[in-house]
């Protein structure tokens, strides 16, 4: 493994995109990027790491590699660019404990970065990549009544409600933007994101979520067979936690949502009326950007 001082040094090709796409000259994250050669030789340098190349294609907010410490022993350095959706990620593994998740072996927040060291998970092939859908369903379910906790006492993570009203403001924003022809009605769209701010204030029970868990962000592993990486931890209703994964299923989606709601409403014991309502209210908040998912909201309006 090459030190990352003695290379050029090189940037996941999903990071470059992204922040080519959509951050402009001067933009903080583009600011963060161009900054990372120093903030990762500075990791290097504190935690005594002999660092490799950054797996690719990588993700939008981070640079992650193999790195080996000072004794030999096989490590993952994260270098996150600090946001609202990420945050407490080293919290909520703390809280976890690798039951179920990649273990931190140690954390740092400075400035607009967030540096996790994680234990490898090797092979590390994305559970996308090796198990039917019906497969990949039965892990997820596993997996998420694992990391189901109660939130420990004095934690720092935010309500679910937090986030469903922000997106449900920057759905507003974007409705009100968007061509009438290519959205939802105005009468559904109402109910949808009136519901998408109700639902997390009616939960029976309040768990620590992981809120990002699908198959892409499982990874074969020697510890476990399958170890779950990346969460944004909130605290609230379980029956959240359900959907990106289904979200990550288009085409189930679209030929069977009201199937693929009462599958995963009997994996993880969850109340199917509940899980439908929480499909079609995220349906609703999502379906701007993502036009598959009006015929989704309208197959499952209340």
């Amino acid at each position: 493994m090459q030190d990352v001082q003695s290379r050029v040094f090189e940037l996941p090709l999903d990071l470059v995109r992204d922040v080519e796409m959509y951050d402009g000259v001067g933009s903080p994250r583009r600011v963060w990027m161009a900054a990372l050669p120093e903030i990762v030789a500075e990791l290097a340098r504190r935690w005594s790491l002999e660092v490799g190349r950054p797996y690719q294609p990588g993700g939008c907010a981070s640079w992650v590699a193999p790195a080996v410490d000072e004794v030999g022993a096989k490590v993952v350095l994260k270098v996150g660019w600090r946001h609202a959706e990420a945050e407490h990620e080293a919290e909520g593994l703390r809280a976890w404990r690798g039951e179920g998740t990649v273990r931190l072996i140690d954390a740092l927040l400075f400035e607009d970065t967030s540096a996790l060291l994680l234990e490898p998970c090797e092979p590390g092939t994305a559970l996308s990549d090796v198990l039917s859908a019906l497969e990949q369903d039965l892990v997820v379910a596993g997996l998420l009544r694992r990391v189901w906790i109660e939130p420990p006492p004095g934690h720092p993570f935010r309500p679910l409600s937090i986030m469903c009203d922000r997106w449900a403001d920057e759905f507003e924003q974007k409705y009100a933007a968007s061509d009438p022809r290519l959205r939802l009605d105005p009468g559904l769209a109402r109910v949808g994101i009136e519901l998408f701010r109700a639902l997390p204030r009616t939960a029976h029970c309040t768990v620590l979520l992981y809120t990002d868990l699908h198959p892409e962000n499982i990874l074969a592993a020697q510890r476990e067979p399958w170890l779950a990486i990346d969460p944004k931890p909130y605290v609230g209703d379980p029956t959240y936690d359900a959907l990106q994964h289904m979200l990550n299923h288009p085409d189930r989606l679209a030929t069977d949502p009201a199937g693929l709601v009462r599958r995963m409403a009997e994996l993880l014991n969850l109340d199917p009326s509940r899980l439908r309502d929480w499909l079609f209210a995220r349906s609703v908040q999502e379906s701007i950007d993502a036009p598959n998912l009006r015929q989704v909201a309208i197959a499952l309006r209340p």
